[in-house]
């Protein structure tokens, strides 16, 4: 699979460190919800991975523009000072074992360990958008 984006390479030096993110996804009635988040990068694929809880408000958002015949559309922003990089795409949701199993695998890499938890799914944002600060661009 080729991605849809390819990044700079001071991007992805940015992408791979660990600083603030927020997730934003549109709710059905349009207007935007964003929330912390913690992401892992497929440089292969050219999709975040984000885990969360089945049933939380992201996953209602992603499937019920998916639902409605729309391509659920995400936004994901890292910021370290000046530094910021936004990636926009589309979002699907995975309850695959292998994709949560893998997700959890490459947070511990980039966090802390995640507890053990049944309702975890992942949300895969592929990027087909990249903005960023002056020099994250070049």
């Amino acid at each position: 699979m080729t991605p849809a984006v390819h990044l700079t390479p001071e991007q992805r030096v940015f992408v791979l460190e660990r600083h603030v993110a927020t997730l934003a996804t549109l709710r059905p009635d349009g207007t935007p919800h964003v929330v912390p988040i913690a992401f892992t990068w497929d440089p292969e694929r050219g999709e975040a991975w984000m885990t969360t809880e089945d049933g939380s408000v992201k996953v209602r958002n992603v499937e019920a523009a998916l639902a409605a015949g729309r391509p659920a559309r995400g936004a994901l922003c890292q910021v370290a000072g000046g530094r910021w990089l936004t990636l926009e795409g589309t979002l699907v949701v995975s309850r695959d074992p292998a994709d949560v199993a893998l997700a959890e695998r490459r947070h511990a890499v980039r966090y802390p360990p995640l507890e053990p938890d049944a309702r975890r799914v992942v949300l895969r944002l592929a990027v087909d958008r990249v903005l960023g600060s002056a020099y994250m661009t070049r």
